[in-house]
């Protein structure tokens, strides 16, 4: 006799299998959605550090561009981004020229400006610029050092506890001040 051969009855996938790759496709997914959350904050600070330096380097070259105009370095001193009014003369276009002092004046404003964000507004909110920025200039002879304070979005160390005196007093001293000190030479 000719034995029969046993032919399998199962043509498909079970529950138990069904479950176990949902639940693998699942996890892959939530894993790939929280690895774009994590890069989307580090390329926020990223930016946020790229646009403190440009600033830092955009005041210094507003120094060097007036001091071969005669003037002093100590009219640029001082700590910014509070805010101020616009000055008297604002040196904006040909029809207005402007003397040393009333350049340093107006570089000082626009910078702050650029500081606090306001070419982008949302209603009277400024969207642009760093958050909770401060702008501190300071100089010694023809050394000059640009710090940028800003706040970051996670505590960590507080950046200026690390940095010199001056660097350390400008903005407000909490555990997600981040900065960027520059020193420069201006002849």
């Amino acid at each position: 006799m000719i034995a029969k051969a046993k032919i399998s009855k199962h043509g498909g996938m079970t529950f138990i299998e069904v479950l176990i790759a949902l639940f693998i496709l699942v996890t892959g997914i939530i894993g790939a959605i929280a690895t774009q959350a994590s890069a989307k904050k580090g390329s926020f600070d990223a930016m946020q550090r790229s646009l403190a330096s440009s600033l830092a380097q955009d005041i210094i070259e507003r120094m060097r561009i007036n001091q071969s105009s005669g003037l002093f370095l100590e009219n640029y001193e001082g700590t910014y981004g509070a805010g101020g009014s616009a000055p008297a003369s604002r040196c904006n276009s040909t029809a207005n020229l402007c003397t040393p002092l009333e350049m340093v004046a107006n570089d000082l404003y626009e910078w702050e400006q650029t500081l606090l964000g306001s070419e982008v507004k949302s209603g009277s909110n400024n969207l642009g610029g760093l958050l909770g920025a401060t702008g501190c200039i300071s100089h010694n002879n023809n050394s000059v050092t640009v710090v940028v304070s800003w706040e970051g979005r996670f505590e960590s160390t507080d950046a200026g506890a690390a940095n010199s005196a001056f660097a350390s007093s400008c903005g407000s001293s909490n555990k997600k001040r981040r900065q960027i000190v520059i020193q420069a030479f201006i002849f």
